[in-house]
């Protein structure tokens, strides 16, 4: 949590909500990254169920990577949840991704999401449906949060997964790699998780941040962990599509909205020509809608 006062109670009563009827004994980590509002007070006046143990530590390096990272290394459970302090879950949804976890052995287990806005509207983030034909191919391009994930701790830590420090987009580095390393995935696709869009946000800020070209970096990262794993080229396509979503579509909105963001277009070009020149041939573009493609074209060649 930093400066989650609007939100935590919201937040910890669907956590303590899902755990009270789960039956097993159950650990909630309230991880501080040096709140300067009323968070820490609010944590001491919330009453858990019996079955849960809290525990408020502080983490002194800023940002939700040094805290998800941090979270991880201190926990004791079987299992691993990141939620955001902005967010809530479903009453059922522990129960339901536990059994999933446990009939399946899965390591990874991904649910849906409901995307809730400011203006009351909403949306649905579905789950790779595990098994399916081209699953992990799914699970490559998805883009998928951490917090749409139940993860079997001593996996996470086997593999020293962890999220790079110091930017944002540190998730999309690392969570569509994660389907290299393992072939126990399950899904439940429901929406268990309740991702409430916050317009000061760290990915939803109403003024520039220069961390929104951490994209470039986040996207090299990503591709180097492929490549680590002699993925990359089984994974080409997928990437592609991967790298033209975020590059042509995600970020070029922040980088239109603000002045600040024009260099970014440049700045996409020059890593699509360097590690996909051939990108407008991509298989799943060429699936999409024309005004879809329009688009992505006018991204390519503005600025």
């Amino acid at each position: 949590m930093f400066n989650a006062e609007k939100f935590l109670n919201r937040c910890l009563m669907s956590v303590f909500g899902a755990l009270e009827k789960f039956g097993e004994n159950a650990e909630v980590l309230i991880i501080d990254n040096g709140s300067t509002d009323r968070s820490r007070e609010m944590v001491k006046e919330i009453k858990a169920p019996k079955n849960v143990t809290v525990k408020e530590l502080k983490c002194a390096t800023k940002g939700a990577s040094a805290v998800r990272n941090f979270g991880a290394e201190k926990a004791q459970g079987r299992y691993i949840w990141f939620v955001d302090a902005d967010d809530e879950i479903e009453k059922n949804s522990i129960s339901l991704l536990i059994e999933k976890a446990e009939k399946s052995e899965a390591d990874l287990v991904m649910m849906g999401a409901k995307r809730v806005y400011e203006d009351g509207h909403e949306d649905y983030l579905s789950a790779v449906k595990a098994g399916s034909p081209g699953y992990k191919s799914r699970f490559v391009r998805y883009g998928a949060g951490p917090w749409q994930f139940l993860i079997r701790r001593e996996w996470w830590l086997s593999n020293d997964f962890v999220f790079r420090e110091g930017m944002i987009h540190e998730d999309m580095e690392l969570i569509s790699s994660l389907i290299l390393y393992t072939n126990k995935f399950a899904s439940v696709d429901k929406p268990l998780y309740i991702y409430c869009q916050n317009g000061e946000s760290v990915l939803h800020k109403s003024k520039w941040d220069g961390h929104a070209f951490d994209i470039f970096s986040a996207l090299s990262g990503l591709y180097e962990r492929f490549e680590k794993a002699g993925a990359a080229e089984e994974y080409h396509d997928e990437l592609e599509w991967f790298f033209i979503w975020n590059l042509l579509i995600d970020s070029a909105k922040d980088f239109a909205r603000f002045p600040e963001g024009k260099s970014g277009f440049k700045k996409s070009r020059e890593m699509l020509r360097k590690y996909f020149p051939n990108w407008r041939k991509n298989r799943f573009l060429k699936e999409k809608p024309l005004k879809l493609r329009l688009y992505v074209l006018k991204s390519y060649f503005t600025f």
